[in-house]
């Protein structure tokens, strides 16, 4: 599990695939998303500017980022 931990009080999904290394850039990441394959808390998420915050768990192709403030 990947862990990531907040400067700010938020992340948002894209900038958070990029940092855990799951999508190379911030295009990459946008079709990830709308295609359906990224869930946040155990629910599939198809907004890109998701805000994830302390507690979150980002889950991508059996690969999860865990947030932290």
């Amino acid at each position: 599990m990947e862990v990531i931990n907040l400067r700010e009080d938020f992340i948002k999904l894209g900038q958070a695939l990029k940092a855990a290394g799951f999508a190379e850039n911030g295009v990459d990441a946008k079709y990830m998303i709308q295609d359906g394959e990224v869930k946040v808390n155990g629910e599939v998420e198809t907004r890109r500017g998701r805000k994830l915050y302390d507690g979150d768990i980002v889950s991508f192709e059996g690969n999860e980022i865990k947030i932290v403030k």
